[in-house]
């Protein structure tokens, strides 16, 4: 047997760092958000519209960053699409308006669409089945330290050196990741252009979304996924301008989601030596269906506060992390030879969620409502959606076992 051209180990940390770059390129943004309406004499509303840009280019994007993973590989297409990411960064950087910011975020999205595309599929193409879960539950833990940290490193560096400094955090990072992509990164495929001729494009995504199986996945997936977006546009607003934290504080206040996610991975890790990973799935969707009620709930009985928002937030976190291993993998399986595509639509699902998530609090208008609406309905569609998916693939499953039998029966040596 051929061995990977990438080990275990280089492969979990490339897709880390792959992975990192869109959440923390959110997630060091979110304390400058109330900074930036006062520093552009603008609206909460209009501010929400630069990071809406943002996850508008990271989901639309990666529709044709799968399809020229595919065709171009995965090493060249990282590398074009970092230099797009640099360049929104540096434009951020040196944006004289907030047009000019909303334009800088949404090249920014496009170019941070590479990694999540790339990250999954290249563990789709060395190690499919479990070991590429075991390998995604990894890149979750490794994940949750940089969206933990970024939100507070934000935080500080707004109070030191101003709201630009997070966008040259950001270049700084691009940079990074394309040295990773020179240095690091193998190619993983042997690339194909076929694959970008626009038909046979248009074949592929219409072959995923007739597919039951990776629709109901897929769209479990996003939904859970889809909170941490959706929080994104929501969140500093309920925290800073309602309950009252500083930048800093609401730095920190992000502990609590990305530590629930570490906290949730680390205990699928060690709950490997018992069970499957499939057996973690329904526990996950039980706690964020248990974070989305609460978060429903909790805020309007109580009032809104760091515990009542952050604690139900932390069990969707939580959830989020049991669950997202296994389904991610189950979504791509049936589709090797268009890993790319697929793990793009997945993408693409998951930033749209987030998107219409985002969208959609910001036309309630009142973060407080915002986030005991929209979580909340996130999460229980996510729960419901895992239901129908498990009905799907049992049917599935039963299907190729009579199959298997009928062939079994055929080939059988008389008696």
């Amino acid at each position: 047997m051929t061995e990977p051209v990438m080990s275990v180990r280089r492969t979990t940390l490339i897709a880390s760092a792959l992975v990192a770059l869109g959440p923390t390129s959110m997630a060091l943004y979110t304390p400058a958000m109330p900074e930036l309406v006062r520093a552009f004499d603008s609206t909460p509303g209009v501010i929400k519209a630069t990071l809406t840009a943002y996850f508008a280019g990271f989901a639309f994007s990666q529709l044709f960053a799968g399809p020229i993973a595919d065709a171009f590989g995965r090493r060249s297409s990282t590398l074009v699409f970092i230099s797009i990411y640099i360049l929104g960064s540096l434009g951020a950087v040196l944006a004289p308006s907030v047009e000019i910011l909303m334009a800088a975020r949404l090249v920014q999205g496009i170019g941070a669409a590479i990694g999540v595309t790339v990250s999954r599929a290249i563990i789709r193409d060395l190690y499919p089945g479990d070991r590429g879960a075991r390998i995604l539950n990894l890149v979750g833990i490794i994940l949750a330290i940089a969206p933990a940290m970024s939100p507070a490193i934000g935080g500080v560096m707004i109070g030191l050196a101003g709201w630009h400094s997070v966008f040259v955090m950001m270049a700084m990072f691009g940079f990074a990741i394309a040295a990773i992509g020179l240095f690091a990164l193998r190619e993983t495929i042997v690339p194909d252009l076929s694959r970008l001729r626009p038909l046979r494009i248009a074949r592929s995504y219409g072959q995923l979304l007739s597919n039951a199986e990776f629709m109901t996945a897929s769209v479990a997936v996003a939904c859970g996924v889809g909170i941490f977006y959706a929080l994104a546009t929501i969140l500093p607003f309920v925290l800073i301008d309602v309950v009252g934290l500083t930048p800093t504080q609401f730095g920190l206040s992000m502990l609590f989601q990305s530590g629930a996610f570490m906290t949730g991975s680390v205990a699928f890790r060690l709950l490997m030596r018992w069970i499957t990973p499939r057996q973690a799935v329904l526990p996950g969707f039980i706690m964020i269906l248990t974070g989305s009620i609460s978060l429903a709930i909790v805020p309007n009985l109580v009032g809104p506060a760091l515990f009542t928002i952050m604690v139900p937030v932390a069990i969707c976190s939580f959830g989020v992390a049991m669950m997202m291993p296994y389904m991610l993998m189950a979504g791509m399986r049936p589709f090797p030879h268009i890993a790319g595509q697929a793990s793009a639509m997945v993408g693409f699902f998951q930033i749209g969620s987030g998107f219409t998530g985002g969208v959609t609090g910001t036309l309630i208008g009142d973060p407080v409502l915002s986030i005991t609406v929209v979580i909340p309905t996130m999460g229980m569609t996510s729960f419901f959606t895992y239901l129908l998916f498990s009905r799907v693939t049992a049917k599935a499953r039963r299907e190729e076992d009579e199959t298997q039998r009928m062939q079994d029966e055929i080939t059988a040596p008389a008696a």
